[in-house]
């Protein structure tokens, strides 16, 4: 069976690059369209058009959030670089603001350390970087497509079986259909019997034949069938057809209450009204396939 894709999804990647913890989360939910969120630190906002563009060659549907996170690791053994002259430019600075306050409090040596700039922090250049960065987006973006397609395999596995649940009903209402014709005729006489008319069979045929083609609902069981057999070639077929099935959705629905609306009979208006559930419980899952 070919493959479709889910909506939703999560994938969450990190990597160490010589001190430097590198991650990407990416999110996934449901969207009418393609939208692509992406959160990125300040100085990495030129990365934002190549990040687009890689996920955008992946998805077709779908609400999309990308965050990236740089961060440095706590490393015990890692040497503590000092800026020796930015450290003695705050030292004559505490100096000379002591020297003019008699109450000035002094700055502890963890207070120095903590001065901007004083404790040098590593870094790595965007050469580096940069392609560790993309590198490390497209794993996590096969990471959310795979993610994506198990949720379809799911997805498809229950659509399917409600359509094999509608079929079965199908076929129930189309069997049912001439004895709810009969069980109408009869009515209709007893009724006309109570009322003591003189009953004209010529006319009763012909009434019963305008009131037969009023409450036949072959035509609305052929093209549930139909497209029953349309959603299971497009599930076969797989790729990107969440709104095909949603307007597929809708004409199930449209046939099934057609059929409500005509029955004459309470067996065939349950079994309408069975359908209408599982259509609904398609519909929902249809939402979800990209």
């Amino acid at each position: 069976m070919s493959k479709i894709c889910s909506m939703t999804g999560f994938a969450s990647i990190d990597h160490e690059l010589d001190g430097i913890r590198l991650m990407w989360e990416i999110r996934s939910v449901n969207h009418r369209y393609l939208d692509i969120s992406i959160r990125l630190p300040d100085a990495w906002r030129a990365l934002e058009p190549e990040v687009r563009q890689l996920a955008s060659r992946v998805f077709r549907r779908g609400k999309i959030d990308c965050s990236l996170r740089i961060s440095e690791l706590d490393d015990a053994d890692a040497e503590i670089c000092i800026d020796e002259q930015k450290l003695q430019q705050l030292v004559k600075a505490v100096r000379s603001v002591s020297d003019k306050l008699w109450d000035a409090t002094p700055l502890s040596t963890l207070d120095m350390l903590k001065w901007p700039g004083v404790v040098q922090q590593r870094e790595l250049s965007a050469a580096t970087l940069r392609p560790a960065l993309l590198k490390l987006l497209q794993q996590g973006v096969d990471s959310l497509y795979e993610s994506r397609l198990r949720e379809g395999d799911a997805l498809c596995e229950a659509l399917l079986s409600r359509v094999t649940v509608l079929q079965q009903l199908i076929e129930q209402a189309e069997a049912s259909l001439p004895e709810v014709l009969k069980q109408f005729r009869l009515r209709l006489q007893a009724r006309l019997q109570e009322l003591a008319a003189e009953i004209d069979e010529q006319r009763l045929a012909q009434e019963m034949a305008l009131l037969a083609q009023k409450l036949d609902v072959s035509e609305e069981i052929d093209r549930l069938r139909t497209h029953l057999f349309e959603i299971e070639r497009l599930l076969q077929q797989g790729g990107v057809l969440g709104r095909r099935l949603d307007f597929l959705m809708q004409e199930l629905n449209r046939e099934a209450n057609t059929i409500a609306s005509k029955s004459a009979d309470a067996g065939l208006t349950q079994l309408a009204v069975e359908m209408k559930v599982s259509i609904e419980q398609m519909r929902e899952q249809v939402q979800n396939i990209e």
